[in-house]
């Protein structure tokens, strides 16, 4: 973890090493879909669309979706899809004020209710106005003068020209810029202007997170803000693959799953442990297809199935945006496809740390690779410079070796 500017919260124990959240009441802007890209840092061959039929075609009504241009599409169970424009009416029926506030006695430590009164003033909601429309998220206030995590795709709308508005937890208001983006992560960091005094979230961390612990995840779901669910943690370390940038490369992230309820407007917000640190980014949901009760097919709510970045792989290139550098990944300067036994390599970057072209990776320390998109999630989690033991199969025999990571910094 970097030394960054913002409170790190590390409770006991070991450390081992996409209907979007994001509500838009106007049409949404859908970009490329599908992994990867020539000279991406790990990234999976793009694969023709093709259709479905029989027991395959029943996939196809689920779907993991991420907002705001960002993209769809992925590997195999990430099946690519495009929203229609909600009605006038139904962007009208979504608009709450804020909710309003009563004095509240103390909660017991690690219930829901104490989460919610330590998290609740650190969560803002962000309006976003560009030329593609207007749209909603959330985001997690990291200093006390206004420096607040989101994701990219809450914010790209604003980019070239458009606005942006944080409204906190006491009803107060403020316009905001952007510090910097990073499409790879999906996050983005922003500043409020003029205020002072604000709540900074305790960041935690999502190495401690254990399959069954509870997390609450709170934000703006369909404009109501300050909106607080809570559930489990159901999986960790499931590649999520939500588009590509607009250099091919694939935002791909080792995402902690949760069933808390996460709806489109949860983007940017805080998921956070039982005891108020934030753990997760929430930031996109698997959703079932479904019709619009305006007449049309349209957003889809929560089905158990939300996915949150963890906050020990981005804090690094947090800190990075918050200080005005650009973001910076590791890599193994290598294309990948999948294998039914891991990540077949299947190009090369010349003096890259890779193996040879045709070899199967098939783990990465302890982490086992399970496809291309695993392998670009693993190597996410990872700095540039860092040291991994990398095993492959190659003509049916098990080799490895460690290897020290590239920047992306550096690729050509």
């Amino acid at each position: 973890m970097s030394d960054g500017p913002f409170h790190q919260h590390q409770p006991a124990g070991p450390d081992p090493r996409p209907e979007s959240p994001f509500q838009q009441p106007h049409q949404w802007s859908s970009g490329p879909g599908g992994p990867g890209g020539p000279g991406g840092p790990l990234a999976p061959q793009p694969e023709p669309r093709r259709r479905r039929s029989g027991l395959a075609a029943a996939v196809v009504a689920t779907s993991l979706l991420v907002g705001g241009g960002a993209g769809l599409g992925g590997a195999a169970v990430w099946d690519a899809t495009h929203d229609e424009p909600v009605s006038a009416a139904g962007a009208a029926a979504t608009t709450t004020s804020t909710v309003s506030s009563r004095t509240q006695a103390p909660a017991a430590d690690g219930s829901v209710e104490s989460v919610a009164q330590k998290v609740l003033p650190s969560v803002v909601k962000i309006d976003v106005s560009g030329q593609q429309g207007e749209a909603s998220g959330s985001g997690i206030i990291l200093t006390s003068d206004g420096t607040i995590l989101t994701n990219n795709h809450v914010v790209e709308m604003a980019q070239g020209g458009g606005s942006l508005k944080v409204s906190f937890d006491d009803g107060s208001s403020a316009d905001a810029e952007i510090l910097g983006t990073d499409p790879l992560t999906d996050t983005a960091v922003i500043k409020a202007t003029d205020v002072s005094g604000l709540t900074a979230a305790t960041i935690g961390k999502s190495a401690n997170l254990g399959v069954g612990e509870g997390v609450v995840a709170i934000g703006s779901p369909f404009g109501l803000d300050a909106t607080v669910t809570s559930g489990i943690v159901s999986a960790l370390d499931r590649p999520v693959n939500v588009g590509s940038d607009d250099q091919g490369n694939s935002t791909t992230y080792p995402a902690i799953q949760t069933d808390a309820a996460i709806n489109p407007g949860n983007s940017g917000g805080p998921l956070a442990d039982m005891t108020g640190a934030v753990v997760g980014i929430n930031s996109s949901i698997r959703t079932a297809a479904s019709q619009s009760p305006y007449g049309s097919s349209g957003q889809s709510g929560s089905i158990g199935l939300g996915f949150a970045i963890p906050i020990d792989e981005v804090m690094p290139i947090v800190d990075q945006m918050a200080k005005g550098e650009t973001p910076t990944h590791a890599r193994l300067g290598i294309r990948i496809t999948d294998d039914a036994a891991g990540a077949k390599i299947a190009e090369v970057t010349a003096g890259s740390t890779a193996a040879e072209a045709g070899d199967v990776i098939t783990s990465v320390d302890d982490h086992r690779i399970t496809g291309a998109d695993s392998l670009v999630a693993t190597i996410r989690s990872y700095r540039p410079g860092d040291q991994v033991t990398v095993t492959w199969n190659r003509d049916g025999k098990t080799q490895d070796a460690t290897v020290t990571l590239d920047s992306d910094a550096t690729a050509s």
